[in-house]
């Protein structure tokens, strides 16, 4: 079978298994609702990953070139605070739900 339409398969099959109860007139709600917490939890995850490449990257270059270390190290902490700034417009918009 090919790579492409396997994925296809793969992408309907999810679709069709997270609207089935999409589409039902009288569904009970959970007593625990996940989603937003998922959410969150890859968003922190997701930051987490984004940091530390940054990080492993800019210590690598400082390691290299020793006489730019305070141009990265600014960069670094400009960039991480982006980062983080996106993370935690993700953390609220996961827990507005």
């Amino acid at each position: 079978m090919n790579r492409f339409f396997k994925l296809a398969m793969l992408v309907v099959g999810a679709f069709l298994a997270t609207s089935v109860s999409a589409m039902a007139q009288d569904v009970a709600q959970p007593l625990i609702d996940l989603t937003p917490t998922f959410g969150a939890g890859l968003v922190v995850i997701g930051a987490g990953l984004g940091i530390s490449k940054l990080a492993s990257a800019a210590f690598e270059s400082m390691a290299r070139q020793p006489e730019v270390a305070g141009d990265v190290r600014g960069g670094m902490i400009i960039v991480a605070a982006m980062i983080e700034g996106a993370a935690v417009i993700g953390l609220i918009v996961c827990l507005i739900k």
